[in-house]
């Protein structure tokens, strides 16, 4: 989330209810890349579906899921695959996100998204902002899964969380290739270089750093999950139409 979060000048904000006609559900273009996208569900750091999300779907602009088509076609045939834990997101889930950060009675997801993070500090250390590249359509979050992919089952809210940053073994079950923190994990652990990763979950940043790059995009050095593409087609406008196959032409 932390990249996702961080300060953009003002910017064009469109209301529509549709979709431009160029954004797309990412399994219209490879319906091979695994979907889990958690801010439909109550397992992220808010700890309930947010704002504007109606179905779990991967919205993207045509050009950064043709981007990422090209990706996932070279992961499979080493026996890899993509899965996306987030696509577009609207404006309306970002407010979300800064309701819930001023709330600092809401802490019940602390265990595990931000466990050494005081949450009166999210603003001031990056992970929350007013705007997210997210709602342009052309960033996702996501990483690599070993094929075949092995199921997960459902967060129940109100089980016990372990930290993003335990070990594999001990975090909540994810299928994805040990990245050395989870998805949205508020430390710099999640840096996607921190010299404390070293080793499998280094390789593994690398793996899928190596074959984003290849295709036009760039990470966000601070997230190793997040990745933006080089052309993007909206770099200055910021969407607020739901998630929600509904929404795209």
């Amino acid at each position: 989330m932390m990249g996702s979060a961080l300060f953009f000048s003002p910017a064009a904000v469109a209301e529509d209810v549709k979709a431009p006609a160029d954004f797309v559900a990412l399994a219209s273009v490879d319906p091979s890349v695994i979907q889990e996208i958690r801010y439909a569900t109550p397992h992220n750091f808010v700890g309930t579906p947010v704002d504007g999300y109606v179905q779990p779907v991967c919205i993207l602009t045509r050009p950064a899921a043709l981007a990422l088509h090209r990706v996932q076609q070279k992961l499979l045939r080493t026996g890899y695959s993509l899965k996306v834990y987030d696509c577009y997101r609207p404006q309306r889930a970002v407010d979300n996100f800064v309701r819930w950060a001023q709330d600092l009675d809401d802490q019940r997801m602390k265990g595990e998204f931000y466990p050494d993070e005081d949450k009166t500090d999210l603003f001031t250390d990056g992970y929350i902002a007013a705007q997210s590249g997210h709602s342009r359509g052309s960033t996702m979050d996501l990483t690599v899964v070993r094929l075949p992919a092995v199921g997960t089952r459902p967060y129940v809210p109100g089980e016990p969380l372990v930290p993003c940053y335990a070990d594999r073994a001990a975090r909540f079950p994810d299928n994805s290739i040990d990245m050395g923190t989870g998805f949205d994990c508020f430390d710099t652990l999640a840096n996607t270089l921190d010299p404390r990763i070293t080793g499998a979950p280094l390789a593994n940043r690398l793996r899928l750093k190596k074959a984003m790059e290849a295709a036009g995009f760039t990470n966000l050095p601070v997230e190793w999950w997040h990745y933006t593409l080089d052309n993007e087609p909206y770099p200055s406008t910021y969407f607020d139409f739901p998630v929600t196959r509904a929404s795209l032409s």
